[in-house]
């Protein structure tokens, strides 16, 4: 039993390993072609998150295995060599919260912020920002502690009075387990046989991972509840709606020149309305018109790709 201990750290070793892996697997397949040999901390950010979230989930079949790995032993310490459980589940939980509330916003604020400012100035502007949400984060989860970071045991209270030592051992079965008082009534010597009435609660204060682990694990799962939701019903709608909506027929030569000319007045159009902003930008007038510009640019830009692909499925063979 003890080989299989240390086997069982051996294999979660080698699993973690194994999860970080495939992660950079899947980020290297996955990736834009643009962001290639750049972005590596946000990439790194990515890994890591996808690791701690399966690591997470891994944990529970590791914890049911580690609960049985000494059971049996026939020496005394072979429990000494399974996995602090305990530890892990709190230093997982820990770090995904870190990773939620402040990793992850540093790298959003970092690589969201003015490409023209110094790299000096965005990892200022993205503390600033990860400060605040530190402090807001802060305040909530002390607040919440200080109101609600309690937790309520129902017990039962058992109470008997001292009695003499019986000399028999007869009257003793399992319909009276107890021994007979001396006014004749049965003492109570199991919490099972007490009255409702000596049912009470136990207030006790959790220590603050606890308290962080169990508000994550309740926040985490309803917004996975609500988002999950929402996703699995959207998926089935948009293939019906794409469905639905696919082209019904080829069109004509004619017809595609005729699209294709007013999808090239609108790729004009936006080149031009982008350079203005280019232009805009250069000049040092970058406020808020200028921004909502660059998103209604930006939203236009996407229309025009959803345009370009369905005319090209409507008609294959192109401009051949």
């Amino acid at each position: 039993m003890g080989n299989f201990n240390v086997a069982l750290v051996i294999v979660a070793a080698v699993v973690c390993v194994l999860v970080f892996l495939f992660n950079i697997y899947l980020l290297i397949n996955f990736q834009h072609p643009d962001d290639l040999n750049q972005a590596y901390f946000p990439k790194l950010v990515v890994v890591l998150g996808l690791s701690v979230a399966e690591i997470s989930i891994l944990m529970l079949p590791a914890d049911v295995a580690n609960r049985h790995a000494c059971s049996n032993a026939i020496y005394n310490g072979a429990c000494n060599l399974t996995l602090p459980m305990k530890d892990l589940w709190l230093a997982i939980y820990i770090l995904d919260a870190v990773l939620v509330f402040f990793v992850i916003p540093f790298a959003m604020f970092y690589y969201e912020g003015d490409q023209e400012k110094s790299v000096g100035k965005r990892v200022f502007s993205a503390l600033m920002w990860v400060i605040m949400t530190a402090v807001v984060v802060g305040l909530v989860l002390g607040i919440l502690y200080g109101l609600v970071g309690k937790v309520d045991f129902t017990v039962r209270r058992l109470s008997s009075a001292t009695n003499a030592f019986p000399s028999s051992w007869s009257e003793l079965s399992r319909n009276h387990p107890c021994i007979q008082g001396t006014n004749g009534n049965t003492l109570q010597c199991d919490a099972y046989t007490a009255s409702a009435s000596s049912e009470s609660t136990w207030t006790m204060r959790t220590t603050f991972p606890e308290y962080v682990v169990a508000l994550s694990t309740i926040v985490g799962s309803v917004l996975f509840s609500f988002f999950g939701g929402v996703g699995i019903a959207c998926l089935p709608l948009g293939l019906i709606f794409s469905f639905l909506r696919r082209p019904k027929a080829i069109i004509t030569r004619a017809q595609y020149i005729k699209e294709a000319t007013e999808l090239g007045k609108r790729a004009r159009d936006i080149k031009e309305a982008a350079a203005a902003l280019q232009r805009e930008e250069r000049s040092g007038s970058k406020g808020r018109k200028w921004r909502k510009n660059v998103k209604a640019v930006e939203k236009e830009l996407l229309f025009l790709e959803d345009d370009v692909k369905a005319l090209e499925e409507i008609y294959p063979q192109g401009e051949k």
